[in-house]
């Protein structure tokens, strides 16, 4: 295959390299030492060949490094039916292995990654990047009612800075040194708006929203997502956890028509919508 053809791994270095640059500043970037041309907002040209899992990359990662200000996203994994989890909790894994390694390159874009209470005691996932070349984002713990034990991973690995929202802080002592404890009190409300407020006087003005279903709900809910993610399994749970929960409405007129584009993620479907557009704070 000829030098000058993109790649998929070529296209991760390019997006990686605009995620870091100043998009207030510039209205486009030339990347990869001039194999890739992108415009703020995430459009792109690149010289030479590109392969179609690299264009697909670049069409649907560009959008979130490439865009200036503050950019808020969510990421959901479902299945045909819109579940999530069983009704016991247990979700590994309802995506396939791709999903998971686009969902690693997600954590990679953003400042911060914001798990609920629910997902953190269920799962005690890492929120890392370990699938995709990347930097760790700091790991952000809603927990208002004090569920998340002190000895979950989350709380003790100190592979990444840790924020833990609550109104009941354990003690210092037993909390890993990497975690800090904040309280509606003395930092933060636990509304949506209020914590990325928060997290933006903290410098942490990219961020995603990785779950579970009803922390992401309460984000769409309060307009507070630029983009939302969701990856859409081949099968069927049948029952167990809804991915998205949002009010009642009476007729579909009332109902949530992004703009939207589907990209194959291996045996999953990707569906990526775009909820606001050119959105910075």
């Amino acid at each position: 295959m000829s030098s000058a053809t993109l790649e998929a791994a070529l296209a991760w270095q390019g997006i990686r390299q605009a995620r870091y640059q100043d998009w207030s500043a510039h209205a486009a970037l030339t990347l990869l030492a001039g194999q890739l041309q992108v415009w703020r907002g995430g459009a792109w040209r690149a010289k030479g060949t590109v392969t179609p899992e690299a264009a697909a990359l670049l069409d649907h990662l560009l959008p979130i490094s490439a865009t200036p200000g503050r950019f808020v996203m969510a990421q959901l994994g479902q299945s045909l039916d819109g579940r999530i989890a069983t009704i016991s909790g247990a979700s590994h894994y309802v995506t396939g292995e791709a999903s998971r390694v686009h969902l690693h390159r997600l954590r990679a874009l953003v400042d911060a990654v914001v798990v609920g209470a629910g997902t953190a005691c269920a799962d005690d996932p890492q929120l890392t990047v370990r699938h995709a070349p990347g930097d760790n984002p700091v790991r952000v713990i809603l927990d208002p009612n004090g569920r998340v034990p002190a000895t979950s991973g989350v709380l003790q690995r100190g592979d990444a800075p840790t924020l833990h929202i609550t109104r009941h802080p354990l003690p210092r002592a037993a909390l890993g040194a990497h975690v800090e404890s904040l309280t509606p009190a003395g930092a933060v409300d636990l509304t949506p708006s209020a914590l990325l407020e928060t997290l933006a006087a903290r410098g942490l003005r990219r961020v995603l929203v990785e779950g579970g279903g009803q922390t992401v709900s309460r984000f769409l809910a309060d307009g507070q997502l630029d983009r939302l993610h969701v990856v859409v399994a081949p099968l069927l749970i049948g029952s167990g956890r809804p991915a998205i929960s949002l009010a009642e409405i009476e007729t579909l007129d009332a109902a949530l028509r992004p703009p939207c584009r589907t990209f194959a993620m291996g045996d999953d479907t990707l569906f990526d919508l775009t909820l606001r557009s050119g959105h910075a704070v």
